[in-house]
């Protein structure tokens, strides 16, 4: 027997399905919105969808290091990081009145020396505790910045260390012979062209650029000793090479071993306050955060990457490895 359900349960039925699905809809609306807001955020470097409260600043530090993204690299592309705006970036921080804290994350195989020391002296200025924390890679030109954070803590797995300088040149004059060419070129000055590739280098001209990055072996070393508060010769003695974390951290290379969750904590304890991390990024348009998104490149663990002096047909590369 089928009864005839009253009007009035109909009209209730409808009215709590319609309710219930009104709630769905705001729950997934509101979702979708802080989704979005998550998104946009990332995509514009923090300046849309931030968060409202934060008291500690990061930056980070990716890739090969380079002056500005302008200038061409054959090895850094576009993923590299860009001095000027890593420095723009810690000196907005430190200008934010809500920052009192700044964590420089540090994943960079190295890179151009003065650049690097750039965003170490940033580092330095910065009014308020500041720690440097190396995930996968903290090498050369990074380390070279680390120098400059009151602390820096590492991952036990973490690669770090590589303080030490390398220089190649090209050497075509084999070449040049086989192909019948040859080299004249008119100077003023003894070693004007010092290295030029298309002639076997003279002893006094290899040792002329061998005292060069003997100069910048002895700058790394004295950064180092200076901001780290080690022994000169200890530094030596580590002969440019690699550290696990955990080694890096019994020789003194690293202050700390812990996960990013861990270096909050300690800033925390600094600061007398929970944190609430903002990351400070540079602006960029959405198009142009999503191609530079979209690439990923390997480099070698450890070699950093410094063009120097390339003038009057002369080429000689220097790497802080």
């Amino acid at each position: 027997m089928v009864e005839d359900i009253p009007g009035d349960t109909v009209s209730k039925t409808d009215a709590n399905s319609n309710k219930a699905a009104m709630i769905a809809a705001g729950i997934a609306g509101a979702a979708a919105t802080l989704a979005g807001k998550q998104l946009v955020g990332r995509l514009t470097g923090g300046r849309f969808g931030g968060p409202e409260d934060y008291n500690v600043a990061k930056v980070t530090v990716s890739g090969p290091i380079q002056r500005t993204r302008s200038r061409s690299s054959p090895v850094a592309g576009r993923n590299a990081s860009t001095a000027d705006e890593i420095v723009e970036q810690i000196e907005a921080a430190d200008d934010d009145e809500a920052v009192e804290a700044l964590i420089v994350e540090l994943n960079t195989p190295g890179g151009e020396v003065l650049p690097s020391d750039d965003i170490r002296r940033a580092a330095v200025d910065f009014d308020g505790p500041t720690l440097a924390y190396a995930t996968d890679t903290c090498a050369s030109g990074g380390y070279w910045i680390a120098t400059g954070c009151d602390e820096l803590w590492a991952r036990d797995a973490s690669l770090v260390g590589s303080i030490g300088v390398v220089g190649s040149r090209p050497n075509a004059a084999g070449l040049a012979e086989k192909l019948g060419l040859t080299y004249e070129q008119f100077t003023a000055g003894e070693f004007k062209d010092a290295g030029v590739p298309l002639r076997e280098i003279e002893d006094d001209e290899r040792e002329y650029l061998q005292s060069i990055i003997d100069g910048y072996y002895d700058q790394f070393v004295e950064t180092v000793s200076e901001g780290r508060d080690m022994d000169p010769q200890d530094i030596r003695d580590t002969e440019a090479r690699i550290y696990l974390g955990s080694d890096a951290l019994k020789i003194g290379l690293v202050d700390e071993l812990g996960t990013e969750s861990d270096v909050e904590d300690r800033i925390s304890d600094l600061i007398g306050a929970d944190v609430e991390t903002h990351a400070f990024e540079p602006s960029r348009s959405i198009a142009e955060r999503l191609s530079l998104g979209a690439e990923r490149v390997a480099f070698a663990a450890g070699n950093g990457v410094a063009n120097v002096a390339v003038s009057d047909g002369r080429d000689l590369e220097v790497e802080l490895k």
